[in-house]
């Protein structure tokens, strides 16, 4: 190095290289980088691992994980070997560089660039492709484990006479194949082709030929190839009509065949296949012939064939032979689809009855003496108290219930099944009074206790408590009451998403009898943090450092996570689709949420799809709350699993419900011993099971349509239903199904049901009412029963407008405003009666002294006559009581006298304001039935000067006389007929 200026014994400045001690801190800064990585890679797996240990199905995740490994590695391998190989194989068949052109010349620079890192160059390619391919392809293990576990359906497509399975396990296994196969040809045809180019096979400019022959014939191999896959698309293309979606105008959304595929696309896709194949043909030919002229031509033949065989003749067809005549050649195509889609759905065994909808009016006594056994009105709406329970029975503010109940089913004290109301009181995270890691994660872990409401009562005393209150059959902190003991502590729960950690030096916030106390986790659930591996992957993993130091962590400690019901289930059954709705029960002593698991594919043929997400929507719906499956579309569905989630110690459990699923059969090949046999359900449990709401909600929607199962009459669509509005919601969304134990025409004892209604489309009338028996231990359970209304009878819309209208309710509302209260509608429960319909609605007033719901009314319906009333049995008394006689506000009738004398200046001042009053009592009425309040406000303030006007006319001289014959009413008279008609309907 020269001096820099230092004189001989000055210092020198080196310049270039780092210092050895630099690179040592570059070398190792960059290792404990890399480690890092690897670290926080590990931690995922590692705590993954863990879980699955925790939740004993270790199985589900070793047979996962090996299940993607394979598949990336098999074709990732295949996809670098095919890419590779062609690559190698180009190289190796480059010619011999002669008298290079200008083109070569300007090549040459690349080659020479490159000539040094070939291997290289070629190793990072392949191992680029193949990572690519291989994470693709281990996405598809689903795909692939149903492939090689699948369970024939022992059913037949109408068209191609293969088993269903083939549509479900197998058809979607050699679509994957294709489409890598396609995607391995166009890579290796176009990596060949630059290596060819880069290397002199293939010129652009260059004179003479273009190609040398062993590029020709290397190229020509892979077309055919390609050409080879497409051949076999047109093939399995046959099969996929049978499962192909498409727009169909007389049913919406279809899937199969239509007389078009039968008979243009299906010959046309065979035409195709053979065409492909011979365009195959000549393109390998091209080894020995090393021309491609033949090939080319074939390549265009198929082309054009594609256009005008596969395009242009279909639609013809289309246009001239169906159209003309569209409902006679699409019937036997209907008929298919009608048949396939209500078995796929498990609506085929549907009872549809026709039910005139009427009760007979001259049977009053009848109908009065049945509604006391048809039902157990529920007026206690699970949707709308739970800010009771919150407000009643929450206790502590760090304690919290779902906004929707759940129905049960639990004896009361006299030994009877009653319909019951049930929450959990669980932990609210955003309650605690100082947050901070320590009580987040250590002090409150845990809700506690399970309250409970009768289904049909509320309190009516008010030594009992509120009236209008649910009436409460467990209650208190600890809770008491019908229940048998049982563990209250709450780790599991579906509002309880935060990690804890229990067990170990930091004690948890309790209760026991005597109040406040402290407790330590006993269960075996979570994960043991003792091990400072566990500590400082589970620190990465919830990027919380403080796992590795704190003292709060030690012997002992365990973290539990993936705590909602929901989750857990998903997890150790990935292949499932999970109910929206999981409810408690409490079985031998411990709270169980019980969950509903469904099978689905979309690979049932002729069977119409459906979007889950947007089926099972209503009006109680949320983002949490909605049902999404793996595949969202699907067009086969069974509710196949039940399982349960322990609330305290979180073990999962699953159970084979539908014994004749061959998709669960599949999965249980798949993944052995993770599903229990049916047997083994408990009988408390099995008490407790009841049928699901979004398998309902699907079922439902599909009967809307495939109740119909005459061809032509499903083609026009003259039969349609739709899924009512919610008439007690504001929005415009779907009503939703309500638990209901009731009678049937025909049966003689109530069944635990799930019920719901339907208008004719377009139509606000009720059209049909659906039924299905619910209750796990009955021999009927999930028979759906539906009656198909054959008379005009009001739909829950009418009847809700009509409740509005009545009188008494205009005065409730009054009432309700001068404490500052609002009204809110409960469920409107309809219930088969008599030949007739029941419509019963619980009316909550909520405000004023009480935040919180309180059941103050009851609107019963039948008949077309709504009653409003304080309680049950009064509100169906007067439904099928005698009918009222209020007098009506009528115009007093002129006297016996000479009509041509002009009546007295008073009179006609009161007939004046008679007549107003009456004027604005009906404006107010239209105002009320449209829940227009501004018109309703403006009515009112019309009729209060009317009987004004009207009470000023009647105490003057002329006003206040008898008329000279006597026959007229008197003004006070009328004035209180329409003080009483206004004031009944102000508010």
């Amino acid at each position: 190095m020269p001096d820099r200026g230092g004189g001989p014994t000055g210092p020198r400045i080196r310049v270039g290289r780092p210092s050895r001690r630099a690179r040592t801190l570059l070398m190792t800064l960059g290792a404990l980088a890399v480690l890092a990585m690897l670290f926080v890679m590990f931690a995922g797996f590692w705590t993954d691992w863990l879980w699955y240990r925790s939740v004993k199905y270790s199985s589900v995740f070793t047979t996962t994980l090996w299940t993607k490994v394979g598949l990336f590695a098999v074709f990732g391998l295949l996809m670098a070997l095919a890419v590779g190989l062609n690559i190698w194989l180009a190289h190796r068949l480059r010619p011999p560089l002669s008298a290079m052109s200008m083109e070569q010349q300007n090549l040459d620079r690349y080659r020479m660039g490159i000539a040094p890192y070939k291997k290289w160059v070629l190793l990072a390619i392949t191992a680029l492709v193949g990572l690519i391919a291989g994470a693709s392809a281990s996405g598809q293990w689903r795909t692939w484990l149903m492939w090689v576990n699948g369970v024939p359906f022992g059913q037949k497509d109408p068209q191609f006479n293969m088993d269903v399975s083939f549509y479900a396990f197998d058809l979607p296994w050699y679509r994957f194949l294709l489409a890598f196969g396609f995607a391995a040809a166009v890579l290796s045809l176009i990596a060949a082709a630059l290596t060819h180019y880069l290397y002199g096979g293939l010129r652009i400019t260059s004179p003479g030929a273009r190609a040398t022959a062993a590029a020709t014939g290397h190229l020509s191999v892979l077309i055919g190839v390609f050409v080879s896959l497409k051949a076999v698309a047109y093939w399995l293309d046959r099969y996929g009509l049978a499962v192909k979606a498409s727009d169909f105008k007389a049913a919406g959304s279809w899937t199969g065949l239509r007389y078009v595929d039968a008979n243009a696309y299906l010959p046309a896709k065979t035409i195709l296949f053979c065409i492909a194949v011979i365009c195959a043909v000549l393109f390998f030919a091209t080894l020995w012939r090393r021309t491609w002229q033949l090939p080319v031509i074939g390549f265009g033949l198929m082309v054009l064939s594609a256009i005008l065989i596969g395009g242009l003749y279909p639609a013809i067809v289309q246009k001239f032979q169906v159209q003309p005549n569209e409902q006679a050649k699409e019937a036997p195509y209907i008929k298919k689809n009608i048949d396939a889609t209500r078995a796929a759905y498990g609506i085929d065994d549907a009872d549809v009855q026709d039910y005139q909808g009427k009760g007979d009016p001259a049977k009053k006594a009848d109908q009065r003496k049945a509604a006391d056994s048809a039902a157990s009105y529920r007026l206690v709406d699970p949707n709308v108290v739970s800010p009771a329970f919150q407000q009643l029975q929450q206790e502590r503010k760090y304690y919290q219930f779902p906004a929707t109940l759940d129905v049960d089913r639990y004896t009361d004290a006299d030994g009877k099944i009653q319909d019951t109301v049930v929450g959990l009181r669980e932990l609210n995270i955003t309650g605690i009074p100082k947050r901070n890691w320590i009580n987040d994660h250590f002090t409150y872990t845990h809700g506690y206790g399970a309250i409970a409401s009768k289904g049909t009562n509320t309190v009516t005393d008010e030594n009992k408590g509120t009236v209008g209150a649910p009436e409460f059959t467990e209650s208190g902190l600890p809770t008491s009451g019908q229940l048998d003991k049982y563990e209250q502590r709450i780790y599991y729960g579906e509002k309880t998403e935060q990690y804890s950690i229990v067990g170990g030096p930091q004690k948890e916030l309790d209760y026991e009898k005597n109040g406040e106390q402290t407790t330590s986790y006993a269960g075996k659930s979570g994960v043991d943090l003792s091990n400072p591996l566990n500590r400082a992957a589970y620190a990465v993993a919830f990027s919380e450092p403080q796992m590795v130091y704190s003292g709060a962590i030690g012997d002992g400690s365990r973290i539990l996570y993936n705590r909602t019901p929901k989750e857990r289930v998903e997890a150790v059954a990935p292949w499932l689709t999970i109910d929206g709705d999981a409810y408690p029960a409490v079985v031998d002593g411990r709270i169980q949420w019980i969950v509903d698991a469904y099978t689905t594919t979309n690979g049932y043929p002729y069977a119409s799809r459906t979007t889950l997400g947007d089926t099972t929507a209503d009006s109680l719906t949320d983002n949490q709350r909605a049902v999404v499956a793996q595949q969202n579309q699907v067009n086969y569905i069974r509710n196949s699993v039940k399982a349960t989630v322990d609330a305290y110690d979180g073990t999962v459990n699953l159970y084979q419900w539908d014994t004749e699923d061959p998709v669960l059969k599949t999965w249980m090949k798949a993944f052995p011993g993770t599903v229990k046999a049916r047997d083994q359900i408990d009988p408390d449990l099995l008490a407790h099971l009841r049928y699901p709401q979004d398998m309902f909600k699907v079922q439902r929607e599909l009967l809307t349509r495939y109740h119909v199962t005459n061809p032509a009459q499903f083609y026009s669509g003259s039969d349609a239903w739709q899924v009512p509005n919610d008439p007690t919601n504001k929005n415009s969304s779907a009503v939703p199904p309500y638990y209901l134990s009731l009678k049937m025409p025909g049966q003689d004892d109530q069944r635990f049901s799930l019920t719901t209604t339907f208008t004719p489309n377009g139509r606000p009338n009720l059209g049909a009412f659906m039924a299905v028996d619910a209750d796990a231990t009955s021999a009927d359970y999930g028979k759906i029963r539906v009656l198909r209304v054959t008379s005009t009878v009001q739909g829950p819309q009418q009847v809700q407008s009509e409740l509005n209208g009545v009188p008494e309710v205009a005065e409730f509302v009054r009432n309700l405003r001068g404490t500052d209260s609002d009204i809110e509608y409960g469920n409107l429960l309809t219930v088969p009666l008599e030949g007739g319909f029941l419509y019963i609605e619980p009316v909550y007033a909520r405000g004023g002294s009480a935040n919180y719901p309180l059941l103050k009314k009851v609107a019963v319906s039948y008949g077309g006559k709504p009653v409003f009333k304080d309680s049950l049995g009064e509100a169906l008394n007067a439904v099928f009581g005698e009918e009222s006689s209020e007098p009506p506000v009528t115009t007093p009738p002129p006297s016996d006298g000479d009509t041509t004398k002009p009546p007295a200046t008073g009179d006609t001042a009161l007939q004046q304001a008679i007549a107003d009053a009456q004027k604005a009592y009906d404006d107010g009425e239209a105002a009320l039935a449209k829940q227009d309040w501004a018109a309703y406000g403006k009515a009112q303030e019309a009729l209060q000067d009317a009987l004004r006007r009207a009470a000023a006319a009647d105490s003057s001289p002329a006003g206040g006389s008898d008329s000279a014959s006597g026959g007229g009413s008197s003004g006070s008279e009328a004035s209180d007929s329409a003080t009483a008609s206004g004031s009944a309907d102000s508010g």
